[in-house]
Parts: C-alpha cells; structure tokens; sequence
C-alpha cells in the first residue's frame, strides 16, 4: 500500500540527527518542535470516533454502537474515509496559522474494539458490539476509511484499548483483569489481530488496567510478544492518558515515575500520553534504559510522520476546508443515522399513517435532547435535529404535535422548588389528548460513559444494572396507563430492560445515540420514508442476575455465545416494514480444512416495502469440547432489495470460522462436522418467535 521502507530510512536519518535531550521529547503526546532540523510541533492525540471530535464543527455521525448496528462494513469504511477527509481539511486549515494544539494533528485513536461483554459498562457505547467477528470487520474497514490507500496515509488510526478492557470504570487505574488463555483468543483479541494484520493499523493505544497482573501499557507479553512478534505490528504504540502514572501510583508494579517510564518504554511503548516520559533522561542516567530504547521508539514515530507525508508536499494539503460538515457528509450522517436504527417491536402500527392521525403526542426527556443525540467524543455540529424536532419537520402543519419532558433523566423532578415528578401530569395530559403517543426515553453520556467524564451523573461512567431510571419507568407506566397508542423510542448505548415496554408499547424503536441529524432519521422511520434495517450488535438481556461479577472476565453466561437463558432481544435481531424469506441456499464448494466456505442464499421480499435487510450466518461447531457454547457470527451481507424482487448473494466464510481454541489458547479446527446456520437473525429460539423466521442449515463435512 505504501514505502514504509522509505518512510523508516528517513526517519533513522532524521533521528540520527538529534540529540538525546530531543529524541525523548519526541516521546511526549505534546511533541516540541526541533527547529535546527525543520521538524515542527505535533500533538499525537486526536479523536475521531464517529466524526471528527473535540476541534470545534465537524459532521457528527451516530455513535460507534449505531454504526455497528447497520452491519454494513462497506457503509462504516465511507463514513471513516468523510472523517479522514474533515481531519484533513481541519489540519490543512490549522496549520496554516500555526496551530498545533491538541485535537489538531492526523493520528486519530479510533477506533475502539474492545468486547462489549457486560453492559454495565459504561464506555461499551464506543465499541462495535460484543462479537468478535463483527467487531474484526468493522475496525478493520473503519481504520481502512481513515487511513486510505495511497502512498501517503490521509490520516492515521489507533486501534484501542488493547487488551482484555471493559469495565469497570471505577477501578481501571488499580484493576487487574484475569483472563483464560482461551477467553483471550476466542474473545478479546481477534478484533485487534484482524487491525493489525488486515486493516495495517498504524498504531494500538494500551488499556488502563492490568491484564494478569502486567501493565497493559508496559506488557512485555502483550506488546512485544503478541503485537510485534506474533502479528508483526510495524506502527507505534501509546499509552492511554496518564496510565503510565498508574503503575506506580495504583498498580504498584513500580516504585517511582522514572522505573515507570522505564518499563513501559522497554516494553515499546512509544507515545506517553501523559507526563511520566518526562522521568524518561532519569531513567537513562540511572541505567534503567538505554539510548538504543530510546530511539527506536522515537524511529517509530517519524516513521509514523512520514508516512503521514509531514514533511512533504502532498495532494492532501490541497483538501479544502468546505469539505468540513459538506453536503454529501451531512447526507451521509443522515443515511448512517436511519440504517442504525432497530426496530424491535411493531405490531403493526408503523410505519405511521399520516391521514388518520390529528394530534401527535412526543413525551420524555430525550424528544428535545441534544446530548442524547451524540454519544461522546464528538465534536461540534452546526445544526442539530432532535427526535421531537425531526417529527415536527416532518408533519409541518398537517398534525398538530403536543409535547412534554416528562420527567428529569433522572432526578426526580424538572424544577428545583417544585414537587416530585412535577412534568408528569403534563405528561398524562399530553398523551389524553393525542391521537398517537411518540415516549422517547433512554440515557446520555451523564448516564453512561467514562470514567470522571465532566458532568456524570454517576459519578464511574458505569451503570449499576439494566434498568432505566426510576423516574423513566414512572413515566413509561403512566403515559401507558392513558390506553393511547404508544411508539416507545429508546436512546441509549447498551441493553437496556425494556420488558415492560415489550409487554405494552406498540412499537419500539432503538435510536441509540443517531448523531446530530438523528431526529430526522427517527421521523424517517417513524413515518415510513424508510424502512428500519439495523440489527442488534449486543444481546438485551432479560435479567443480568446469573451473569458473573462484573470484574469477572470469564465470557460465562455472557454475550450470545455464551448465553445459557433466553435473551430479552437476541444479537443480531432487527425487524423491517417488509417480508424477506430465504428461498434457498447452495454450497458452492466443498470445503477441506484448509478452505474457505462458499455459500449461496437466494431470498425474496413479498412484503409492500423496499427495504435493506442484514443476511446473516452463524457456524456451530457440532464436535469439539472446546468449541464455543453456543454458535459464532461467521458472516454477514446487508442488501436493498424491492418489493416482489428475488436475489442471489453468494459469501465466502473464512476458514478460521472452522476453528476452535482449547484451555491453553491454542487455536486449530478440531472437528470435521459443522453446521451453517443462515438467515435473518440467530437460530435461536427467541430470535424465531420474534422474527417468525427458521434460519436455513446447511450441514458441513470437512
């Protein structure tokens, strides 16, 4: 793809050029420039999770769970190439005037692939899902989006938080993170192994806690043996901010800043976001690394410079600063936004008919709010559409819409003098005098999100259960209790326990965090402008009482494949406005041990409405004692396909899909019997109830 031979050769000329003093303060994030050897000030740290974040207008996309939901990795690899090209222009136009502040540069560290295994946790929001294979696909486009396919990178991506990270928040500085060799080769590093070897990811940002007791940012095993000999990683690595300071402030691995930054730089961390590096010419003068560790690192990180076309004149200074929230990337945001969405009840009420409506009534806290539009790390839209505003855009002056907040998101009442749930007889009045009743609740970054983020409301990021907030719940049960009919909207980035919602909504539709154009997506929706076609990239669960302690990271009675009771919304259910049924399927070849699987699927659509829908396979193992519990993700291929059309998509099942991985995390087929299941949702039960759909199998010999 591009001369990294060419880019190292410079960058050991270049490095070979500086003094000791310059080499480690090219480790800090905040890199000075070095003016005797034309090198200028960089500052490597810079956001782009669903859209250019933290640098003021950007084109704010739906939140990485939403973009999972599409299951649409060509889709996920455009809206990362519309964020590459606004970071572009952004740099072209702050380097102009001498910018180079934080949030400023071209090494974006996104995305975040870690497993969504419980969630309680409340930074699960900004990964792909809680499967291995889905999460593989799309960091792998996405950092594809990002990086381009030129000689020169158009910007640079940072796979995160490597490894074993999720949860929880409250303890990631002190936490240690024991992990089987088994969950950790099933489960939380395929999706880094398949960045790194497939998506040439140029670099990995390390993990706050310890993984089996070694600093995940100072990991010998984790950086050295896995990332760079094992998978061959050639890019930088970097620490996540301020957790250097972690391993002899609360890991108590070392015993001061300089064995800190010692150990971490010996273990080929190169980038400290953070301070510690600063201890770094200590520690050389106490004999605790050496000038050879030292540049090698900083080598690393021209490399990375170069490649970035830093130092030359490239096609990409000319990117001009109206591609900035243009045209086509709003356009883009609006499709992502309505191909995010999942419907996951519907009897029959959507998509709304507007001539046999009068009065719509939009109730709860997040109809007008902005928050829940964006998730975090975002950056700044010039114009927002929340749901409530997205319905009245679209009914104009043909219905009338009533509304109400209902209820705080979570405090128990609006105004501060007034009494307890002081917007709830609003609430009951609005929906008495409306035709058809529009209940949006959910959550916003104050409710889930990271660690001490500005204005948690929960103080550790993470939630304590799956319920909504008490206040919400109230609200569902008495707008409920009017007897109108009601379109429950759920804004949020985890599962959520919506069974009382299942038991007496209508319809319910989940937004997740939409980005800044997600009302009109809603509405979209709502009123049949399109048909919902995202599927859920997480199990909702019915209860999380037999799931283990959440610092527990044993896979055990987690996520779909593990599962052992019936899921409230299976992973990977998602209904449409329309009708697919899978007609048949063909193995196209017979597949060997050392063989992909072909396979063909023909369906029709004898619904009323053109739709995109999400054709997916599962293998199950149906011999090995160490395959999974239940059955792998194993392929997927959205399509758009018209109303009577019938269609034929062929998909290639890698052969790694074939393979099992035992106690000591080795990983190789063990079994000659496989069985395919492909179809519009799992082979679950569950699934087939709320689908009404029998997956087809397909049974596989090797």
């Amino acid at each position: 793809m591009r001369n990294r031979e060419e880019a190292v050769r410079r960058a050991k000329e270049l490095t070979a050029q500086m003094t000791l003093e310059e080499k480690v303060s090219q480790l800090r994030y905040d890199a000075p420039a070095i003016k005797r050897l034309g090198v200028s000030a960089y500052n490597w740290w810079n956001e782009a999770l669903h859209g250019v974040a933290r640098a003021g207008t950007a084109t704010i996309f739906p939140q990485a769970i939403g973009l999972a939901a599409m299951f649409d990795d060509e889709l996920l690899e455009k809206v990362s190439a519309a964020i590459a090209e606004e970071g572009r222009a952004k740099y072209n136009a702050y380097s102009k005037q001498g910018d180079k502040d934080i949030y400023k540069g071209l090494t974006f560290w996104s995305p975040n692939v870690n497993i969504f295994r419980d969630p309680r946790w409340g930074r699960g929001h900004e990964t792909y899902g809680e499967d291995p294979f889905l999460s593989s696909r799309l960091g792998v486009a996405f950092i594809k989006g990002l990086q381009g396919d030129n000689e020169i990178m158009k910007t640079a991506a940072c796979v995160k938080h490597f490894a074993a990270h999720s949860g929880p928040e409250a303890i990631r500085h002190e936490f240690n993170a024991i992990v089987s060799k088994k969950d950790l080769e099933e489960t939380y590093l395929p999706a880094f192994e398949a960045c790194v070897k497939e998506g040439e990811v140029e670099a990995v940002m390390g993990a706050y806690n310890r993984m089996n007791s070694e600093p995940c940012c100072g990991s010998e095993y984790l950086i050295k043996k896995v990332l760079r000999e094992d998978w061959g990683f050639k890019g930088h690595f970097v620490s996540d901010c301020w957790a250097i300071k972690d391993f002899h402030e609360n890991h108590r691995v070392t015993n001061s800043a300089k064995e800190s930054a010692a150990m971490a730089l010996k273990a080929g961390c190169d980038v400290n976001c953070g301070n510690t590096y600063l201890h770094i010419l200590n520690a050389y003068y106490d004999g605790l690394v050496t000038e050879k560790d030292i540049t090698l690192s900083v080598e690393r990180l021209f490399t990375t410079r170069y490649l970035l076309g830093l130092f030359d004149e490239t096609a990409f200074d000319q990117i001009p600063y109206e591609v900035v929230e243009c045209k086509d990337h709003l356009n883009l945001a609006l499709v992502t936004s309505r191909k995010s969405i999942v419907m996951l009840k519907n009897n029959g009420i959507l998509p709304l008919n507007k001539e046999r409506i009068r009065t719509i009534g939009v109730i709860g806290p997040n109809a007008n709010n902005r928050r829940a539009l964006i998730g975090n790390y975002y950056g700044t839209a010039s114009s927002y559409t929340t749901v409530l505003e997205g319905i009245q855009e679209n009914v104009g002056d043909d219905i009338r819409v009533l509304y109400s907040e209902g209820c705080n998101l979570i405090k128990d009442r609006v105004e501060g003098l007034a009494l307890y749930q002081d917007r709830l007889s609003e609430a009951v009045t609005v929906a008495n005098h409306s035709d058809i009743v529009v209940l949006v609740l959910g959550l916003d970054e104050s409710l889930e999100g990271e660690e001490k983020d500005v204005g948690n409301n929960v103080g550790s990021g993470d939630k304590t259960g799956i319920e909504l907030p008490k206040v919400q719940v109230e609200l569902l049960e008495k707008v409920t209790e009017v007897g109108k009919p009601i379109i429950v909207v759920l804004m949020a980035g985890s599962s959520i326990d919506l069974s009382y919602a299942d038991k007496y909504a209508d319809a319910i539709l989940l937004a997740w965090y939409p980005g800044a154009c997600g009302g009109k997506a809603v509405a979209d929706v709502l009123f049949g402008n399109c048909s919902p076609s995202a599927k859920l990239p997480i199990t909702f669960y019915s209860t999380i009482e037999n799931m283990p302690d959440f610092e527990d990271y044993s896979m055990k009675n987690r996520t779909y494949r593990y599962i052992k009771e019936t899921a409230l919304y299976p992973f990977g259910y998602g209904l449409t406005y329309a009708d697919i049924e899978l007609i048949s399927t063909n193995l196209i070849n017979q597949p060997t041990k050392t063989s992909d699987i072909l396979v063909e699927v023909k369906l029709i659509n004898r619904g009323p409405y053109r739709t995109d829908e999400v054709i997916q396979f599962y293998i199950k193992d149906m011999e090995s004692k160490y395959a999974v519990h239940n059955y792998s993700l194993c392929g997927f291929k959205r399509i758009n396909i018209k109303s009577q059309e019938e269609k034929s998509i062929q998909i290639r099942i890698p052969n790694r899909a074939m393979t099992a991985v035992d106690d000591e995390g080795k990983r190789y087929i063990d079994s000659n019997r496989f069985k395919i299941y492909a179809g519009l949702s799992q082979p679950d039960l569950r699934s087939i109830e709320l689908v009404g759909k029998t997956p087809i199998e397909i049974d596989i010999n090797i």
